[in-house]
């Protein structure tokens, strides 16, 4: 295994603050969605507005994991800087590996709810043909 030094999980830190950035932005959206087809629905309780729901709530949970995947790797990041600090290289190189598949998984996770929404916008798009 390759020693690394302690600017290598640094780099990290740039990354992860667009990464919340963009996961707070997410957020924000579909609970702004969330509250509008919650008005929506209880005005007209629309079977299109029903369908929402459940990619509502999928993806809610996608996002929720997104974050905590991400926080856990920055978590391991600055557990890997600490480790490196103290000379206790492999360690800090396990840590590291650790923090990077964090942030993989975390990037999955957001590919997966970027699908997601793609099919709930593909619902108020089928919605609109129709009528």
């Amino acid at each position: 295994m390759i020693d690394i030094a302690i600017t290598t999980p640094a780099l990290l830190f740039p990354a992860i603050t667009i990464l919340f950035l963009a996961y707070s932005n997410r957020f924000l959206t579909i609970a702004t969605r969330i509250r509008e087809k919650h008005a929506d629905f209880n005005k007209t309780h629309s079977p299109i507005a029903q369908k929402q729901i459940a990619s509502f709530r999928c993806r809610l949970r996608f996002i929720v994991a997104m974050e905590l995947f991400a926080v856990s790797g920055i978590i391991s990041c600055t557990v890997a800087m600490g480790f490196i600090f103290f000379n206790l290289q492999q360690l800090g190189n396990f840590a590291f590996c650790i923090s990077i598949i964090f942030i993989t998984v975390s990037l999955f996770a957001s590919i997966i709810e970027l699908l997601l929404s793609t099919k709930a916008l593909n619902i108020e798009l089928e919605d609109m043909e129709k009528n």
